[in-house]
């Protein structure tokens, strides 16, 4: 049974009610209605903490999907989830493949820049600072990307690359 069958939570149940009544009214095609409800029905698990049905659906949605926008949404929701799983590496390969779909995605860079600057904080404590550096530029590069696509959004990052010196615009807005 798909999950939107399941919702008890009154909210829930209403939106995916609304939802479901515009989806059957958009002139869109049997099959991205089919991924939309693949999509939902993930969004529902991850938010829920389940995980592993969050993925299945995100699969499923995928192999459906044609429009590149929704793909990189969804794809970014997985990166999301493996990030969380601590999968750092399949999360940024995840991230890459949605901003491949659509570039304009800042928060994929956004997150692909912590777990950089988390692998740079990790060098540094163990003494690495050549490695550190590294990572730190890595962040660097992918924040600066993703103060472009959304300037004012990330002011923490802006500190971060301004107080670190890797800030290599003066202006971001």
């Amino acid at each position: 049974m798909p999950r939107s069958n399941r919702n008890d939570n009154f909210i829930d149940k209403s939106f995916t009610v609304m939802a479901d009544l515009i989806v059957k009214l958009l002139p869109i095609n049997a099959r991205s209605k089919e991924a939309y409800v693949y999509y939902r029905d993930g969004l529902s698990a991850q938010n829920d903490g389940d995980y592993a049905e969050a993925l299945e659906n995100y699969e499923e949605a995928l192999k459906l999907e044609e429009n590149s926008t929704d793909r990189s949404e969804t794809l970014k929701n997985m990166a999301i989830i493996y990030m969380s799983n601590g999968e750092e590496d399949r999360a940024i390969e995840t991230y890459r493949k949605a901003l491949e779909a659509n570039p304009n995605q800042p928060s994929c860079l956004k997150n692909m820049g912590l777990i950089y600057e988390k692998r740079g904080r990790i060098a540094e404590e163990g003494g690495e600072q050549d490695t550190a550096d590294r990572w730190f530029d890595k962040a660097a590069d992918v924040w600066t990307q993703a103060v472009r696509l959304n300037p004012g959004g990330y002011l923490d990052i802006e500190n971060w690359l301004k107080s670190t010196g890797r800030s290599n615009v003066d202006v971001y807005f």
